[in-house]
Formats: C-alpha cells, structure tokens, sequence
C-alpha cells in the first residue's frame, strides 16, 4: 500500500470538546480514519484496550491526570504514535520528562499550520514503526523455524541415533529434494514421532 492510500485512526483524548471538534476539522476523512475521543486518561485507557490506534493525541491537561504518565505509557507499550499537547509555561518541562520515551510535544496554544506539520511528522514515525513491527515479525517467525528444526533434530537423535550434524544435514536435503522449508520437514518429523 502506497502512503498516499494509508490510513491513520486516531484517538483524540481531550476534556474540552471544541479542541476536538477543531483538530478533526483539519483531518480530511480519506487520510484519517476511524477518528474516536476520550474525554479522560480512563475513558482513554478503556479504548485503547479495546483498539489500538496509530496516533494519540492528548491534549493535557484532562480531569484525572496530567496526561503525562498515560502518553508515555502507551508509547512504551502500543504501537501508537503520541503527541502531548502542553501550556506553553510548563513545555519544557514536561518535554524533558516524556522524550526519551518517544512523545511527540506541542506547546499549547498552537497553529493550525503546526498541527498540520506535527501530522506529517506523526505519520513518518507511524511508517517507522510499521517497519520495526515487519522485522520483529520475521525475527519471530525466524525463531520459531529453529526451535521447530531443533526439535525435530532432538527427535532424530533420540529415535533414529543419528549425531546432530546427520539429523541436521537430513532436515535440509529432504527440505531441498522436496522444494519445501526446513520447518515443513521438521514439522512432518514431529508428527511422525509424537
């Protein structure tokens, strides 16, 4: 899927309505969709283990909390992209804090041009996470071949008393001569000897 055709859901965790209704105005529908709200880092947290979204964007502060401890927690543990929108007073500060984590912060009030901007920016490190994601899952995927081949290795010694580079070097010719994965021979392996 091109970029130009990549959608982005959104959960706007805001207190006050017009905020939300403003920032969704900017949002055109084709680009940015489904689009939720919270009005609560709770109401927040109850969607979010619900769904999951490509951006958060809260605009602190909310009635329960700060929102600073909720934003680095779902950047450290979704796959989410947040921004903290913060009183320009007390930017700095709260910068510091939630950075290391991955936090994107605006100083509050803002532009609409910024906010625009800071999509953009949103959107680059959404992509970048979705390459992380792709590479973890082939290092997972990975990792699981091996500990199939392992096992199946484990059985061959044990039951046919072959040494381990025999048993490893049969997985890969019966994988070669049949045109499959080593992991389809270990996995017939396995089956046959369990």
């Amino acid at each position: 899927m091109s970029l130009r055709e990549r959608v982005y859901s959104i959960l706007f965790v805001s207190a006050t309505d017009n905020f939300t209704s403003a920032f969704a105005d900017l949002l055109p529908e084709t680009k940015y969709s489904p689009i939720h709200t919270a009005s609560s880092v709770s109401a927040a947290k109850r969607i979010l283990a619900e769904k999951t979204f490509d951006f958060v964007i809260i605009n602190a502060p909310l009635p329960d909390d700060i929102g600073t401890r909720f934003a680095i927690d779902t950047c450290t543990s979704k796959q989410s992209v947040v921004l903290l929108l913060i009183k320009s007073d007390i930017h700095a500060g709260i910068h510091d804090k939630v950075v290391e984590y991955g936090v994107f912060t605006l100083p509050k009030p803002t532009s609409k041009p910024t906010m625009i901007h800071a999509l953009s920016w949103m959107e680059s490190a959404r992509e970048r996470l979705r390459q992380f994601e792709k590479k973890t899952l082939s290092i997972k995927e990975k990792m699981a071949e091996i500990r199939v081949v392992n096992k199946a290795k484990w059985i061959l010694i044990s039951e046919l008393k072959m040494n381990e580079p025999d048993a490893h070097r049969y997985i890969e010719k019966q994988a070669m001569d049949r045109c499959v994965t080593k992991q389809t021979i270990a996995e017939e392996i396995i089956k046959t000897y369990m």
